[in-house]
């Protein structure tokens, strides 16, 4: 029975991914809507600054706030 389930899983999740690659165009990202003004691209710092670096030092910083403002090491 336990076949049977995955079988029936792995054809479900397979569909899925096929219909959703189907549907998908990536030749509708090259035509241009009306009023479309792209800007400047980024350079390859740039984008790991913006989408790596600047992630990691904003978990970094909410962990220590939490650390810096936990009360509950101090047991009266």
């Amino acid at each position: 029975m336990d076949k049977k389930n995955s079988l029936r899983a792995g054809a479900v999740v397979a569909g899925t991914t096929l219909t959703t690659l189907l549907m998908t165009s990536p030749a509708l990202a090259l035509t241009r809507d009306d009023g479309d003004d792209p800007g400047m691209g980024l350079s390859v710092v740039e984008t790991l600054g913006l989408y790596v670096a600047l992630p990691i030092v904003l978990f970094v910083v909410i962990a220590g706030l939490v650390m810096v403002m936990d009360k509950s090491g101090k047991r009266s």
